[in-house]
């Protein structure tokens, strides 16, 4: 199930318009492209199932590095980031959302003026009825 999420949430952030000055939304840091760009940092699961429907508590954080010398130039795009992120619909192909929650940010200036912040979400998820 977190292979579907992943998948999913990657596709949803790419279909936003106001993501679109982005080089590159990828499911890991894009080796290729340049800032800015965004990415899977890294994700875990664990059980989160009912009795009968087995479930996953997934934490995804999402990695933005940018160039720019202000620590707000950012602002508005990891607003978009984090908006677009709680907006996934709840109905998708291998699982059904029950709940999406920003967990924390984290901020840092890098070398060669780029900035990198990182977004933790938690995700609980559960496997599709069947019909």
């Amino acid at each position: 199930m977190e292979n579907h999420l992943r998948a999913a949430l990657i596709l949803w952030l790419r279909d936003d318009p106001a993501l679109s000055s982005l080089n590159a939304i990828e499911e890991e840091s894009p080796l290729k492209s340049s800032a800015p760009w965004l990415g899977i940092a890294a994700s875990a699961s664990s059980d989160w199932g009912t009795k009968d429907r087995p479930g996953r508590e997934i934490r995804i954080a999402l990695e933005l590095e940018g160039r720019a010398d202000e620590p707000a130039a950012d602002a508005a795009l990891l607003k978009a980031i984090e908006q677009r992120t709680l907006d996934l619909p709840p109905f998708q192909s291998g699982f059904e959302l029950a709940s999406i929650r920003f967990l924390r940010a984290r901020s840092e200036q890098r070398e060669n003026n780029l900035r990198g912040a990182l977004l933790e979400f938690r995700f609980r998820i559960l496997e599709p009825l069947t019909e």
